[in-house]
């Protein structure tokens, strides 16, 4: 079935786009990605490029990719053993609607800002 539109339909709990959105549209991962769009890294050459990520969440955000087929992990057979990252095929599907995305939210920040502070300030009126 292809999907044409956003729809009510595609957001049902039972709906398997609505777990994958989850899984692939969060912060973290569409940062990871931004940071492996430029070749295979190590976990922490990852872990710099990510101000504020925990070890934890890193972990957990790439072992989620890995499984959707989206980030490929290596093991390097070094003394010591690493182990590296890339994006895949699938995965590189995602740079550009996720660089859509994030110039989205730079060309539009200002406009964001200014509905920001007037929610607030109609918040405050209330008190």
């Amino acid at each position: 079935m292809e999907i044409k539109e956003c729809s009510a339909l595609m957001f049902r709990s039972n709906c398997p786009s609505r777990e994958l959105l989850d899984q692939i549209a969060d912060k973290w991962s569409m940062m990871i990605l931004a940071v492996l769009a430029e070749g295979p890294l190590r976990f922490n050459a990852i872990r710099r490029g990510l101000e504020g990520i925990t070890q934890k969440a890193l972990t957990q955000t790439l072992r989620k990719l890995e499984r959707n087929g989206i980030v490929a992990r290596h093991v390097i057979a070094t003394s010591p053993v690493a182990v590296e990252y890339e994006i895949t095929d699938l995965g590189r599907s995602l740079v550009g609607p996720f660089k859509a995305l994030y110039l989205w939210t730079r060309d539009h920040y200002d406009e964001v800002e200014k509905a920001r502070a007037a929610f607030d300030a109609r918040m405050e009126e209330r008190v």
